[in-house]
């Protein structure tokens, strides 16, 4: 759960990403959109859920902040190690502020609403439940509606990277993302980029709810793997003289090791 300062402070910091980042004309359009429902965005979660991620007031903006940021630096990664210049920081994190833009419904009606069957809330952990009274979108989809119908502006890489960002876990993207011929593969890396910082985010979201939860229950710590296994030369030795004689062939190779 968040505190209403840091309720307040991710709003602010959602504010700056599209002032800092977005150019005017564009930034103003956001403004004018996301300030006029300010009220349910910032009390928006991110998921209906428990078991899911940031199900929770606040929960909406803090994984669009966590996915901006995790989307500026797995870019200077792809960047450092030869990604072609084919998108910009502007698009990228105008897809990343606006991916699960969808979640918010229609001006009229929220996607999310109090879960009123209280059976499914202590059961289920459900703490919300979709608005019936909307219509079936995808996420993606209604995303891309909402920002037409504000009159904003989206280029093919933004409107591929917001329709594709949850990668092969919606079967919906296939054709885009499984194909084996060059001619037809995406021909921009902001596609994965995005998909990267989502799920990043939304595994950090998860490991801060559950996985102490889980590591408590059982009863156990998460430990480092070592990079490499040592070497024990008398278990070497062992080994070759047990096969010198068996099988020649395999000492060579265990001795070459």
């Amino acid at each position: 759960m968040l505190t209403p300062e840091q309720i307040q402070s991710n709003w602010n910091i959602f504010i700056w990403n599209i002032r800092n980042y977005i150019s005017p004309e564009r930034a103003d359009k956001l403004l004018d959109f996301y300030t006029q429902h300010e009220e349910r965005f910032v009390m928006m979660p991110a998921s209906n859920k428990a078991q899911y991620h940031n199900c929770f007031p606040g929960g909406y903006v803090d994984h669009v902040n966590r996915v901006v940021t995790a989307a500026l630096k797995i870019d200077a990664v792809w960047r450092e190690l030869g990604v072609f210049d084919t998108y910009t920081t502007e698009e990228l994190v105008f897809a990343a502020i606006n991916h699960d833009l969808g979640k918010f419904g229609t001006p009229e009606q929220a996607s999310y609403i109090e879960q009123t069957d209280q059976w499914r809330r202590d059961k289920l952990n459900e703490t919300y439940m979709f608005n019936d009274r909307l219509e079936y979108m995808s996420v993606p989809d209604r995303g891309l509606w909402l920002l037409s119908e504000a009159g904003i502006s989206v280029t093919k890489n933004e409107l591929l990277a917001i329709k594709l960002h949850d990668g092969l876990y919606d079967d919906a993207n296939k054709p885009y993302l499984l194909s084996f011929m060059p001619e037809t593969k995406p021909r921009t890396s902001i596609i994965f980029i995005l998909h990267q910082a989502d799920l990043l985010a939304a595994r950090v979201e998860f490991e801060r709810e559950w996985l102490p939860k889980l590591l408590n229950n059982n009863n156990t710590k998460p430990t480092p793997k070592p990079i490499t296994a040592p070497k024990h030369p008398a278990a070497k030795q062992k080994a070759l003289s047990s096969l010198g004689k068996s099988n020649p062939g395999l000492a060579d190779l265990i001795k070459n090791l």
